[in-house]
């Protein structure tokens, strides 16, 4: 068993993947306070929730955009698996090419996102990830990553309404009913999700402007599955794109 994980700055996703197949995932919460021995212990519990045991881990690799978490989550793979994870940055194998001022800026889990949906799709297409931030990276036909967008996430903007004043509250992201709101957990809801809505269709609208390309839309990340219904401008939305993503990458380096 390979086991992908996928470190962002609000949780800590882990994909079990035998074959190349998803066979299970699960979510913790990112926190930079959790020691070697409570990641590791974590993980053994959902390999045993998933009836699987430590022995039938046969490697690691780790998408990481939070530095801090790394040195106890690193630890926790060697003490608990035996296995020297691979992670994913300079000097790994991806079959993709970076052209922007700086690859190295480019978040791993982005660019997880463009090998997964570039081997999967093929190009040219446009990478959306609805996580913290919304992401979109455009891979040419050639398999070149050439423009990164980041943009607020919907969840991010909720949390600066609550908590930048005084008497909203936290709402649950959802599609509201109607944009008729009538009260202000409503009002919220439907600001946030068609303000939102409408920020992707103008963006994805100022790609094709801007490249004059017909190219596919495919989407990503736990909050498009609130988005991804409500536009025509998603073509394909694959939850499980970091992780086909990340497998690919690993096949590239397994014997390093």
């Amino acid at each position: 068993m390979l086991i992908a994980v996928d470190i962002g700055n609000t949780d800590i996703v882990l994909g079990f993947l035998e074959g190349g197949n998803i066979v299970a995932n699960y979510r913790m919460t990112s926190s930079v306070s959790h020691t070697s021995d409570e990641y590791g212990m974590m993980i053994s519990g959902f390999l045993q929730m998933s009836s699987y045991s430590n022995d039938d881990v046969e490697d690691v690799i780790i998408s990481s955009v939070v530095p801090n978490v790394m040195h106890s989550f690193r630890a926790a793979i060697i003490k608990f698996f035996g296995v020297e994870p691979i992670v994913v940055g300079p000097g790994i194998k991806t079959g993709i090419n970076i052209r922007m001022d700086d690859p190295r800026s480019l978040g791993a889990d982005c660019l997880c996102d463009c090998v997964g949906a570039y081997g999967s799709y093929g190009g040219p297409l446009l990478v959306l990830d609805f996580g913290t931030a919304t992401t979109y990276n455009y891979v040419t036909d050639k398999g070149t990553i050439t423009a990164g967008l980041i943009s607020v996430g919907i969840r991010s903007g909720a949390s600066a309404l609550s908590n930048k004043t005084a008497q909203l509250p936290e709402v649950e992201i959802t599609r509201p009913k109607s944009v008729f709101a009538t009260d202000t957990r409503t009002a919220m809801q439907a600001g946030l999700f068609y303000n939102f809505l409408g920020g992707i269709e103008r963006t994805v609208k100022q790609f094709r402007a801007e490249t004059n390309e017909s190219f596919k839309v495919v989407a990503t990340g736990g909050l498009g599955r609130i988005i991804e219904g409500e536009t025509d401008v998603i073509d394909i939305y694959d939850p499980n794109l970091i992780f086909k993503g990340m497998q690919m990458i690993y096949d590239r380096n397994r014997n390093r």
